[in-house]
């Protein structure tokens, strides 16, 4: 409880300090930032600390976080003294509602995961351990780049700044690692939660008295209740597959050999249900097929697997991975692109090639942002990168209209941002080296039409529905435009899953061949197989077509506006100097159109379905060999994007009068009657097939919310059900740095391989082999995994000393695991080695 204040607290100020600046660069929200501080605040915090701690300014400690505190602090000052304070005063009082359910969300969010996760603390499975290690590594670096434990004598080789940020709030809280593993995932649950209720606050705010800083409270329901659906969707709501597996359970549509569940295709539900009166399946980690729905054939019968996870799998999973570790930071990109595209951080900067109509301080907003997003999680800078640039070009559209000027507009701001999110991580690129290996055409593996509603159908039943409602309102549409665009960009994938291939056939036949032949197919009949598979599957195109044919149409009717010359009516403080920069200047035609398209929403669907349909033709070539990784990466943020979009929606569906005249991009008019009852009873069921699986998914993780004990701590577990291995890491955590020799194992391993660097910060030889030939070339790794097993097994001394001084080993550590693992020869160890350490069948020897 001490530690989960202590964090609460921490963050919560974070929060405050870090609103100041956002209020200043944020003119456009009208919540003028305050969802994104928390946010905005680590973001500014953990770069400001990790840069300094690179260049030797500061060291990874008390004083190099102070030092980033301090900094931006500053930065809030600098803003403060640009507007007089008593303009912010002025806007918390009037949203003072706003406030108020933003804390309390933050807060109910925090808590909420910090429950369930303290009643699962175990970080056992999947790639915890490796996470463990990571935030363990940082914590205990000397100095940056933090050095991989599981690779001693290397710095880490993966997008780490998360982990940063986690060892952050460790040390400033003096939280150890394995609490602070279970409260990040906490707090990324409840920093994601008001970053998504923010962005749909933003998005249904009314701007039409033209003052952003409105009273909050004069639309309560659509202001504050509304907004929840954000959270609801992107947090809550999850894929068909738990509901599926209710009805599986209860042995409904199960009759014969050829029913429901064997036409669906999905393992365990194709298998005849047991016998049971249970609504929780009770097999072992249920739970999981819901991130494994879309299966993957090869053409001759074997089967691939697609991991296809959604936001509350990962948080019932509690895997602190990137994915994870982004997701405010995703929303406050997203949030970013919604300033841009309302009319903020208006300015020029004349560039060699060209102007760029954004002011200094909003380009380095952005080029920080990409450049975090990189760092976070690396696959992530694609989807913001594309949202910002795009809604860059929508407001020049708003402008000067469409043309083939806005091409030029993408590509001003993209280029010379990334290029800038570059060199300010410059010290995180030199040192990372990416498993990519360039994009390969997918010719086999089309997604099936079944499994992409199981994957999808609680997000595109209220998108859907949404279209709809703007086609019965007659919102103006270009369907021409948007038919030869989808069109372009349907064949466009063909062509480029073309050129791919028969380079590749011309250019490495030693590598394609063998998979044809894999497949028993010629070339020729390996394409015609591959598409009479595509027309088997066909629904899951045409799903994703009649999002995008719709979704562009109205987005080619945004209405083009003349600026005007008249400027809203600005806060008197600080006026002048925010006019100087252009960030205030948006122009009243930006905010204050009553009949504007929903372009923003609309560009959010159209983005999220052709990260869908992407992996259809083409993926990202890995260590994995096929579209995997593509797949789990595209559709996570697909999600993100959908969710954001099927809330709004539901919002403009559900409200019960009419403020479309108040949105400055929603239409005027609503569903009524026979529609909107239709509407209300679907949502109704999109909340009981969304929310079954985290409703059951939860009491099966926390075995019913009776654990062995309520902790935030694992170390408890290890100490627990190990008391000497225990022993054995609290005195190596106090003992002087050093490397230490452990038993080596594969990747997952259940017996615990890697333990000892994981829960002590110190590094060993090597932790898990395959996790270390995914981040670098396994060819580092040389002899070190034989090595090992020589160290302990053999009887020559001599030998084993050589190991030693090779890899400047400190502590050789002789555990249960090393005795199951080698065939331990441990006299030479008590004969030319200190004791320093033992207790029970635990000894641990210092080299001198």
């Amino acid at each position: 409880m001490t530690a989960f204040l202590s964090w609460y607290i921490l963050v919560a100020l974070l929060g405050w300090l870090t609103f100041p600046l956002a209020y200043r660069l944020f003119p456009a929200l009208a919540d003028r930032g305050y969802t994104l501080s928390r946010a905005f605040g680590l973001l500014i915090w953990g770069y400001v600390f990790w840069l300094s701690a690179s260049l030797g300014i500061a060291q990874n400690d008390i004083g190099g976080l102070l030092l980033g505190l301090i900094a931006l602090g500053g930065l809030s000052a600098w803003a403060i003294s640009n507007l007089k304070f008593s303009s912010i005063l002025s806007f918390l009082k009037s949203n003072s509602s706003l406030i108020i359910t933003t804390e309390l969300l933050f807060l109910l969010a925090f808590g909420f995961m910090a429950f369930v996760r303290a009643g699962n603390p175990e970080i056992l499975g999947t790639e915890k351990p490796m996470e463990l290690m990571f935030i363990n590594g940082i914590m205990n670096s000397p100095a940056f780049p933090p050095r991989d434990l599981w690779l001693s004598g290397y710095s880490i080789s993966y997008y780490y700044f998360g982990y940063v940020m986690t060892s952050m709030l460790a040390m400033f809280t003096g939280t150890p690692a394995t609490a602070a593993f279970n409260l990040m995932i906490a707090l990324i649950f409840g920093l994601s939660a008001v970053g998504a209720y923010g962005i749909l606050y933003n998005l249904l705010a009314n701007p039409k008295s033209g003052v952003v800083q409105r009273k909050s409270s004069d639309n309560p329901l659509s202001s504050f209740l509304f907004p929840l659906l954000s959270p609801l969707f992107l947090l809550l709501i999850s894929n068909v597959e738990g509901f599926l597996d209710v009805l599986h359970t209860r042995g409904l549509f199960w009759s014969g050999d050829k029913n429901f569940w064997t036409w669906l295709d999905i393992p365990e539900l194709r298998d005849a249900p047991a016998q049971t009166a249970a609504w929780i399946p009770e097999r072992f980690w249920w739970w999981w097929r819901a991130s494994r729905v879309v299966q993957d054939y090869e053409l001759s019968g074997a089967f691939r697997e697609v991991i296809d996870e959604f936001p509350f799998f990962s948080y019932l999973l509690g895997d602190l991975h990137p994915h994870v570790l982004s997701m405010p930071f995703v929303l406050l990109a997203i949030a970013v692109a919604l300033n841009l595209f309302l009319g903020g951080w208006r300015g020029n900067i004349n560039l060699y090639f060209g102007q760029l109509h954004i002011s200094k301080t909003g380009f380095i907003v952005v080029a920080l942002l990409l450049g975090g997003l990189a760092f976070l999680n690396t696959w992530d800078i694609l989807v913001a990168a594309a949202l910002i640039v795009f809604s860059y070009a929508l407001a020049r559209v708003r402008e000067s209209g469409w043309g083939w000027e806005r091409l030029e507009d993408i590509l001003l701001l993209g280029i010379p941002a990334i290029v800038t999110g570059y060199v300010m991580y410059l010290p995180f690129f030199i040192g990372f080296d990416s498993q990519a290996g360039g994009i390969v055409p997918n010719f086999m593996f089309p997604t099936r039409g079944a499994h992409l509603w199981v994957m999808w159908g609680t997000l595109f039943v209220p998108v859907f529905f949404y279209l709809i409602y703007l086609m019965r309102t007659k919102t103006p549409a270009d369907w021409r435009a948007g038919m030869w665009t989808t069109l372009i960009f349907l064949l466009g994938l063909l062509a480029a899953m073309f050129a791919i291939g028969l380079i590749a056939l011309k250019l490495k036949p030693d590598v394609i061949n063998p998979i044809l032949e894999s497949q028993g197919l010629d070339a020729g009949a390996f394409i015609a197989e591959s598409f009479m598979r595509r027309l088997a599957y066909i629904g899951s195109l045409i799903t994703l077509l009649a999002l995008l044919i719709p979704a562009l149409s109205f987005l080619f009717k945004f209405d083009r506006r003349p600026p005007t010359e008249s400027p809203l009516q600005r806060e008197s403080q600080g006026d002048a100097s925010r006019r100087a920069e252009g960030e205030g200047s948006i122009s009243g035609d930006a905010l204050s159109r009553s009949k504007g398209q929903p372009s923003f929403v609309l560009l959010l669907i159209i983005l999220g379905s052709l990260l869908i349909l992407g992996p259809d033709f083409l993926y990202l070539r890995d260590n994995f060999g096929y579209r995997i990784n593509t797949v789990f990466k595209f559709y996570y943020q697909a999600w993100i994007l959908l969710s954001l979009a099927s809330a709004y929606g539901t919002a403009v569906l559900l409200r019960p009068f009419d403020f479309g005249s108040q949105s400055a991009f929603d239409p005027p008019l609503r569903a009524r009657g026979a529609a909107n009852r239709v509407f209300s009873v679907s949502f109704a069921l999109v909340l009981i097939v969304g929310l079954t699986y985290p409703a059951l998914g939860v009491f099966t993780k926390t075995n019913n919310f009776n654990p062995f004990e309520y902790t935030l701590d694992d170390f408890d577990r290890v100490q627990r059900e190990n008391p000497d291995e225990a022993a054995a890491m609290l005195w190596l955590r106090s003992a002087p740095d050093g490397v230490v020799a452990e038993a080596v194992g594969g990747s997952y391993s259940p017996q615990g391989h890697g333990r000892i660097s994981i829960y002590t910060g110190l590094p060993t030889l090597l932790g898990w082999p395959g996790h270390e030939g995914q981040w670098r070339d396994y060819a580092l790794q040389g002899s070190r995994q034989q090595d090992i097993e020589t160290l302990y097994s053999t009887s020559d001394w001599s030998t084993a000393q050589e190991i030693i001084n090779r890899y400047d080993i400190r502590y050789v550590y002789v555990g249960n695991l090393e005795r199951t693992t080698y065939h331990i020869n441990e006299d030479k160890f008590n004969r030319f080695l200190k004791l320093v350490f033992q207790q029970g069948n635990v000894a641990i020897y210092e080299a001198p």
